[in-house]
């Protein structure tokens, strides 16, 4: 199990965009590209990257998802305090 990983994520405000998002994806849309047209975080400027973090670092939900998915892989959609995120594992370690 992953101490720390790299992560990005899509956040949008409901489960139907959400949807979309993850349909877009994984039809050949690049995820990135998502992020930056309709994530609320700021990281979506980024690409929706996160960045490197550990166990504790984030909401549960968020982090139990995460941390279930291997690299390469992207969630269902996962529902916060913030919203509904699709969160896709860049590194692991």
């Amino acid at each position: 199990m992953p101490g720390k990983i790299n992560a990005s994520h899509i956040l949008v405000k409901t489960e139907a965009e959400a949807n979309v998002a993850l349909y877009d994806v994984k039809h050949g849309k690049g995820f990135e590209d998502v992020a930056k047209e309709i994530s609320i975080c700021p990281s979506g400027r980024k690409g929706g990257n996160l960045g490197w973090f550990g166990r504790g670092q984030m909401v549960k939900e968020f982090e139990n998802a995460a941390f279930a998915l291997k690299k390469g892989e992207i969630s269902r959609p996962v529902k916060s305090q913030f919203g509904w995120h699709i969160i896709k594992v860049n590194d692991a370690q």
